[in-house]
Formats: structure tokens, C-alpha cells, sequence
């Protein structure tokens, strides 16, 4: 009896548990499409792999990690070999095989921005670039999307754009600079900050936008007038490139645009559209670019309250928007140790805030050159290229200073970090002071060098401010007079002859004039380079057009000043004055190069 008893149980136990299993078999379809779509499942076929590697993959099942060790070895081993795109290759292996390793990523966007790019000539810029923009958009558009917590990619993506492109250690560097102010230019070059806020209210899809009834009728007419501009993103794409080249589009497509200009109708398309470019080719959100003004856009002068817009076309300034972002979804977990990735991070930033004082402002001119025909002759007619100048924008100091000392305090218990990021701000102190010195701004200058006294009591320190700047310019000009402190020490001459020039002190202002001329000559024949232009500097008379428009629209300087230089110059200079006028008309055009057209 009790032993039939116990075979009915059991027999009731596996119907039991043969019905969960059904059940759970059931739901295991469901569970699996829910994990595809919420792309939690990493383990995706190989396409393109060798047959061996194929099979590998799909037959060891639970040891497909032991497979991405030894991919992980050897695609080392072929980086240290020299065999970039080989590395490339198994790289790309990798992250499909675990997207979640998210330094396979790091690992394959920098030997494309890095190894890849430099194995290509120089005189090859646009194949060197493509390398660059690739490694930097797998980072913002594939690593992030699988590890949106990994720190390490948001500080790699950052120290891409700073010191790749913002850098001077590439030989197409300037080529860099050039592209990402045209992919940019037309989209937010020289926009106030109140364009982000407004943005921040604007539809975030197509679906909203069209909510809209005169949106509707807008885009309607638009459609009727060519069949370029089909829903969502193709119609965005076709409006920039129909603001770009109008040429490109049915005419009827220009009229309806001119029937619309200056209408609510068109600005409330033109903010959604530039925002949603920027979402989703840039992957950029309005709300943090705000952010990022608000925190450390450059300080109004005149109205230290105001939130003035960085100079989104600047590499620096997107280092400083991916590491900020990266600080937002990586690093803000309670209790987090403060490693070497998020160190590095912040450097990133007060490092970005250090190159936008010393060469914030960017400037595109035209180069003349003779091309090498194909028979190898030099061409007897002219070409002309695009070429870009950084200069000094002293309105960033004190977004360093902030950042510089809020570091410091961060750092607090490691001593050895804080006394590296001291030795950094202590420099950067150090070049401040000379560079408001030489802008004829000795208020700035001298409130700067009593921040240097109070933090770095040194015996140095203590000359008058006069001594000590004059003491600092003679140092950097004998002992490392590199690209960044040729610029800063020649804008500030000439922007200091144009002062004592107003106030008619003739000979003070031709002394300095010469001084800066000198410096150029010296600094071109010791480090021009014509062939690839990667450190040079513009002709004196580019760089006298660009340190008046920069005197003049520096806030520091009293407007009767100002005023009395124009007054003068008009009087006494009329061909300069004409010269100055003509080539402020099209400094709209140089400041933002003419744009291709949006991505692809």
C-alpha cells in the first residue's frame, strides 16, 4: 500500500514538473525576441569570419569567451607587429562576438584614429580623416550603445576629438579641424546658447512635429514641390542640403522655402531640425550642450551672469561635451573609487579648458598654391586652399580656474595626483598672466598673478608684475618657443600696439609692431614648413587683420579706446581702414567653412 502510494506521488511530481517545463517552454520564445529586441542577446553569428572561426564560435557554445581571449592575443600581437588593419579585422571579431567588452572597443576605434590613419601619407588628408571619423563614430555609435556605463569609451571618444584633431601632432591636423567645422557649421556655427534652450523645448520626433498643422502644411508643400523630401530624417537631410546648394533640388523647392522665410511656421522647423540632426547623426542631446554652456562657456565680460555658447565646431569643446556625458551615465554611482579612467577623464576636460584659453578661437583663410601638374611641372596658375589659425580667447580663464581648483579639491587624498594636477595649474597661471599682460589688460593680469602669489609662495613670484612678465617672455622666446606660445605672444603684441596706438603713443605701438614681426620671422624660419603646413603660422597681414578684429571685441577694453583706434585709423591709415572693412564682410564665410553636405 505504501508502496503504490509512493508511485503515485511520483507520478504525479513528473506531470507536475513535466507541465512547468511545458509552460516554461512556452514563454521561452517570448523571453528570447524580448531579448532581441532589447539587444541583451550578444551571441550573433560571424558574418564574413573564416569557416574555422565560424564553426568555433557556434560548436564551443559556453567557451566562446576562451575564443575571445585567444582573438584578443593575437589581435595584440598583430598591433604590436605593425599590422594594423589585421588587428582591425579580429578587433571587429571581437565586439561581435562579446559587444561587452568594452575594451575591445576603446582598443579598435583608437588603432583606427591612430595606427590606421598614420600608415596613410600625409598628403592624403581626406583618407587620413576618413580613418579618424571612423574610429570616433564606432565609439559614439556602436560601443556606447552596447556599454552606455563604461567610462572608458566616452574618455576615449573625448581624447579623440582633443587630442587628435584639436592637437598639432598629426600632420593633417588642420585638415581635421576643417571637416568638423564644415560637418558642423551649417548646423549650429555661431548659435547663442538660447538656441539650446529653446531646442530643449522642441519636438524630439517626427511624429510630434507634425502635430503641428502649419508643420503639416510646410511639409506638404515641400514634398508636392520635389520628391527629394520624404518623411523623417530624409526630409531633415534634404533641407540642409537644400539651404547648402539650392542647384540640387526642383526649383519650386527654393520658392516654397522663400514663401515660409522668416515665418513662425519655418524657425519652429529650422529648431527641430537642427536639433534633431544632432541627435541623430551626432548623437548629441541639446539639453547637456546647454549644460555645457552654462558650466563652462566662456565669461561675458561685461555680464558675468550671461551664458554665452561655446564654439561647437572646436574640437575641444566636444571632448569637453563626451566627457561630461560620459560623467552623467558612468560616473556618478554612489561610493565609486576614483580610478584611473575617471582621472584621466577629468584631465580631459581641464585640459580642453586650458587649450580653448590658449586657442579657443578658430580661423579658416585662404593659402595660395601652385600645384605639380601631371607631367611634373609646377602650374603657373594659382590655386587656393583652405587653411585654419587657433588663437587665444582669453574669456576661458576663469571656466579653467573653476574647474582647475574644484580638481584639486576631488584629489584631495592622493597627494601625488594633486600635486601633478598643482604643477599644471601652476603653469597655466603662469602663461595667463603674460597673455592678459600683453593684451594691455594688467587689471586681469594682475589679479591672475595675486591667484599664482596666494597658491604658489615661491620667491619668483614676488617681483612686480612688470619683471615677472618681462622675465616670462624672455624665457619662453629663448628657451621653447612653440606654435602655441608664437601665437599668444604675437596676438598680444599686436593687440597691445593697437592700445597704445589709440592713446597716440606712436613709437611705443611701432616698437611693438616690430617686436611681433620679428617673432613671426624667427618662429617661421625655425619651424615653418610648407609642405604640410602642420605647425605654421599665417602671413603678418592675416595675423594684423585677425588681432584687430579680436581688440576690438574684447570686452576688457574701454569703448573709447576702441573708438580712438578706429577714429585714428580711418584718418590716418585709410587703406588699412578700407582693407579691415572689405575683409570683415566675409569673415562670416571664413569663420564657417562652406559645408558639405550632411552625412550619409
Amino acid at each position: 500500500m505504501m508502496r503504490f502510494r509512493d508511485t503515485i506521488i511520483c507520478s504525479v511530481c513528473v506531470l507536475v514538473a513535466a507541465g512547468l517545463f511545458f509552460a516554461a517552454g512556452q514563454q521561452l520564445d517570448t523571453i528570447n525576441a524580448q531579448r532581441q529586441d532589447m539587444k541583451l542577446i550578444i551571441n550573433q553569428p560571424l558574418e564574413n569570419a573564416p569557416p574555422s572561426l565560424a564553426f568555433a564560435t557556434v560548436a564551443m557554445g559556453a567557451f566562446r569567451g576562451l575564443v575571445v581571449d585567444i582573438l584578443w592575443m593575437r589581435a595584440d600581437k598583430l598591433k604590436d607587429e605593425g599590422k594594423f588593419f589585421d588587428s582591425k579585422q579580429l578587433a571587429e571579431w571581437i565586439s561581435i562576438l562579446q559587444p561587452r567588452f568594452a575594451t575591445v572597443w576603446e582598443f579598435q576605434a583608437w588603432n583606427m584614429a591612430y595606427n590606421i590613419s598614420v600608415a596613410i601619407p600625409a598628403s592624403q588628408p581626406e583618407q587620413r580623416w576618413q580613418w579618424v571619423r571612423n574610429g570616433y563614430e564606432l565609439l559614439r555609435d556602436k560601443g556606447i550603445q552596447y556599454n552606455p556605463k563604461a567610462l572608458i569609451l566616452y574618455r576615449e571618444l573625448a581624447r579623440i576629438f582633443q587630442h587628435k584633431m584639436g592637437g598639432i601632432s598629426d600632420d593633417a591636423h588642420k585638415y581635421y579641424k576643417i571637416q568638423l567645422a564644415r560637418m558642423l557649421g551649417h548646423i549650429i556655427g555661431g548659435v547663442p546658447d538660447e538656441f539650446f534652450v529653446a531646442a530643449m523645448k522642441a519636438p524630439k520626433t517626427w511624429e510630434g512635429l507634425i502635430e503641428d498643422p502649419n508643420i503639416v502644411q510646410f511639409v506638404t508643400a515641400m514634398q508636392k514641390a520635389d520628391p527629394a523630401f520624404t518623411q523623417d530624417e530624409a526630409f531633415v537631410k534634404s533641407y540642409f542640403s537644400l539651404l547648402e546648394d539650392t542647384s540640387r533640388f526642383a526649383p519650386d523647392a527654393n520658392s516654397v522655402l522663400d514663401r515660409y522665410k522668416a515665418s513662425d511656421t519655418l524657425i519652429s522647423f529650422d529648431l527641430f531640425a537642427r536639433a534633431y540632426y544632432l541627435k541623430k547623426v551626432w548623437k548629441m542631446d541639446v539639453g547637456i550642450m546647454h549644460e555645457v554652456n552654462e558650466k563652462f562657456g566662456p565669461v561675458d565680460f561685461g555680464d558675468p551672469n550671461a551664458v554665452l555658447s561655446m564654439d561647437w565646431r572646436h574640437p575641444d569643446v566636444h571632448a569637453i561635451y563626451w566627457a561630461t556625458v560620459g560623467f552623467k551615465l558612468a560616473g556618478e554611482q554612489e561610493g565609486r573609487e576614483l580610478g584611473s579612467d575617471e582621472v584621466n577623464t577629468d584631465r580631459i576636460i581641464i585640459h580642453s579648458l586650458q587649450n580653448l584659453f590658449r586657442y579657443g578661437k578658430i580661423h579658416f583663410y585662404p593659402v595660395k598654391y601652385y600645384p605639380v601638374l601631371e607631367d611634373g611641372t609646377q602650374s603657373t596658375e594659382p590655386r587656393y586652399m583652405t587653411d585654419a589659425f587657433l588663437r587665444p580667447d582669453l574669456r576661458m580663464f576663469d571656466r579653467y580656474n573653476a574647474a582647475a581648483k574644484a580638481l584639486m579639491i576631488k584629489y584631495k587624498d592622493d597627494r601625488g595626483r594633486v600635486e601633478s594636477l598643482g604643477n599644471g595649474y601652476r603653469n597655466m597661471l603662469i602663461n595667463a598672466v603674460l597673455s592678459f599682460y600683453q593684451a594691455r589688460l594688467n587689471g586681469q593680469a594682475m589679479r591672475v598673478y595675486k591667484i599664482l602669489q596666494d597658491t604658489f609662495p615661491r620667491p619668483e613670484f614676488t617681483v612686480p608684475l612688470e619683471v615677472f612678465a618681462r622675465n616670462r617672455f624672455l624665457e619662453e622666446v629663448r628657451d621653447n618657443f612653440g606654435i602655441h606660445d608664437a601665437r599668444e605672444q604675437i596676438s598680444g603684441l599686436l593687440q597691445e600696439s593697437y592700445y597704445l596706438y589709440a592713446i597716440e603713443s606712436d613709437d611705443e605701438a611701432y616698437g611693438r609692431q616690430q617686436l611681433a614681426a620679428q617673432l613671426h620671422d624667427y618662429y617661421m624660419k625655425e619651424y615653418g614648413d610648407e609642405e604640410t603646413r602642420r605647425v605654421d603660422l599665417p602671413p603678418m597681414s592675416e595675423l594684423h587683420l585677425l588681432s584687430i578684429k579680436d581688440f576690438l571685441e574684447n570686452q576688457m577694453y574701454p569703448d573709447y579706446i576702441k573708438e580712438g583706434y578706429i577714429g585714428r585709423m580711418r584718418l590716418q591709415q585709410p587703406e588699412a581702414f578700407k582693407r579691415f572693412q572689405e575683409w570683415m564682410e566675409t569673415q562670416q564665410a571664413e569663420e564657417s567653412p562652406s559645408p558639405k553636405s550632411p552625412e550619409k
